[in-house]
């Protein structure tokens, strides 16, 4: 430390922080550097499959456009209804962990939450297609008998069960772990001082919830559910085990004509692709990038909303 003629104290920068603060921003860097390099790559290997003429691109597709939107659709789809059916369960398992579970019960159950994270695809998808597909078999005919007049509930019944609404359930619970981790840590987050003047106020533990956890972990929530959608866009291999797909766009749920993902498409078929088919499928990746991209900016808009309130009780 040393001070100047007008009196200004200046620290010494130590090596060790020189060191540290320049690996730190190498690090960062390299992120960077990784994602543009990515992109780059996607958008290069992209460009004849973009430009080329009608009748050269896989299925005889007029242009790649028309190739790839009956599988954004199926990933929007697919995603969509995973999130339907993973967010009520997801806020209602991390406010039973926050706010009702005894301690060691509540422990038990973040551990269990956190260690579902961790289960292979892999192995999601064998459940998929020995266990779950069989069991709700009979219920998508009993679906299709008794409100087959409802759009999503129509047509010819898949034999096998391997349909959208099993993906979609698949994907569900393959969501559940991150978004129920990040709405329990939102819920926690909630200021006691909203909580204690609630129950003053006579309020029973879920008014309370109500009035005074849910509007304040709002912006948390939504966060969550984007999280989740952007791994639920991604997601192949479960996908490409559980769907019997088709290049079509249909809102049916229990026919076996599913639309499939854009992910689950490219595993199928890169396999056996060559030529303009490769760079046709590196293009829909590229599609896929920059809709997962936009997610998770989304869910980062979110989560920085309610930064100021990390330490707010």
């Amino acid at each position: 430390m040393s001070t100047d003629k007008i009196g200004i104290i200046r620290t010494k920068v130590r090596a060790g922080d020189r060191v540290f603060s320049t690996s730190t921003l190498l690090a960062g860097s390299v992120i960077l550097v990784v994602l543009a390099a990515v992109a780059i790559f996607l958008f290069v290997q992209s460009m004849p499959a973009l430009v080329a003429p009608p009748g050269t691109l896989p299925h005889g597709a007029p242009s790649f456009w028309s190739y790839v939107f009956p599988f954004v659709f199926g990933t929007v789809w697919a995603a969509a209804i995973a999130l339907l059916f993973a967010i009520p369960i997801s806020i209602g398992v991390a406010l039973f962990i926050s706010h009702y579970a005894p301690r060691r019960i509540a422990q038990l159950l973040g551990y269990i939450v956190d260690l579902l994270a961790a289960v292979p695809s892999v192995v999601f998808g064998l459940w998929g297609i020995g266990v779950l597909a069989p069991t709700l078999q009979p219920l998508y005919k009993w679906l299709n008998l008794n409100l087959g007049w409802i759009p999503f509930f129509g047509g010819q019944v898949s034999g096998t069960g391997r349909t959208i609404l099993t993906v979609g359930i698949v994907l569900a619970v393959m969501v559940l772990p991150i978004m129920t981790a990040v709405c329990r840590e939102i819920f926690l987050q909630t200021p006691r001082l909203y909580e204690e003047a609630a129950l003053a106020l006579g309020a029973t533990r879920w008014e309370m919830i109500r009035i005074a956890v849910l509007p304040f972990a709002r912006p948390g929530i939504i966060s969550a559910a984007m999280l989740g959608l952007g791994r639920a866009l991604g997601e192949t291999l479960a996908v490409a085990m559980v769907l019997s797909p088709a290049a079509v766009v249909t809102f049916f749920l229990l026919t076996s004509r599913n639309p499939n993902t854009i992910a689950g498409n490219i595993a199928l078929q890169f396999p056996e692709a060559s030529g303009i088919g490769v760079n046709t499928l590196i293009a829909s990746g590229l599609v896929l990038f920059v809709i997962t991209f936009i997610v998770n900016a989304i869910a980062r808009f979110a989560v920085n909303r309610r930064k100021e309130f990390s330490g707010a009780n």
